[in-house]
Formats: C-alpha cells, structure tokens, sequence
C-alpha cells in the first residue's frame, strides 16, 4: 500500500486518472498543473509537495517535487495534513474546504468553480489509490 507522501502514491493516482473515464469528461476543458503541498503535522516535520500536470482530462505528470522552485505552476493549494486526510475520506469537498479556508488556494478560483466536477472526480479518484497514512 502506498504512503501518502509519496512519489509512489503521487504516480498511483496519476495512473488512476488516467484510466477514469468520468475524470475524462469532467476535466476535458481543464488546463492547468498544480502543486498540493501537504503542511507539516503531528510526525512531519517539513511539507510534502505533490506536482500534477493536468490537462484535458488527463494527468501528463505527477511526482513528489523536493524545490518547490523545480516548478511554476498555475495553482497551488496547500493545507494541513489532517485536511488532506478528510478530503481523501470524502469527508470534506475540496472546493467547500476552499470557501472556508481549510485548503488553500493560490490561482484562478473562478476556474475551480467553472471546473467543480472535475475536483469531484479527482478527489473520488483519490479514494481508489489504496493509501496508507502517517501519523497527525
């Protein structure tokens, strides 16, 4: 089972997007890459930064970036990890944990509204990625 803060787990969901064809639809408009950074909690000591390049429907890259200067992407959305944790349970929909500060974001929120089913898939895809968590 992959952990979380893991490049391993990072690919994993990648591979998961790319085989959901409801992911397809939703995000078929979509242009965008992104860096989720992972803040520091309970046993972390330092952020955790996944990089996913998501473009029409499709992940075209997804790593575990160390410099977070490696790259510049359009949105960056960060938060604890006990956040993350609850969006992957389905327990928080990331665009609600957007409007209430939980997660947050720095990019064009109108094309996260625009786009709202596709983070519904790409969160309903992260579910799919059997995952094993450190520690809050």
């Amino acid at each position: 089972m992959p952990k979380f803060l893991s490049d391993e787990w990072i690919k994993a969901l990648c591979q998961e997007l790319n085989q959901s064809e409801a992911y397809a639809q939703a995000a078929r408009n979509w242009e965008g890459d992104f860096y989720f950074i992972v803040e520091p909690e309970g046993e972390m000591t330092e952020p955790a930064i996944f990089y996913m390049d998501l473009w029409h429907g499709k992940c075209r890259d997804a790593k575990l970036v160390t410099d977070e200067k490696e790259k510049d992407p359009v949105f960056r959305m960060g938060a604890p990890l006990s956040s993350w944790r609850k969006v992957i349970a389905r327990e928080l929909d990331p665009v609600q944990g957007l409007l209430t500060r939980r997660l947050k974001l720095k990019g064009n929120m109108a094309m996260i509204m625009r786009n709202v089913k596709a983070a519904q898939e790409l969160v309903e895809c992260c579910t799919r990625v059997p995952t094993e968590f450190p520690s809050e």
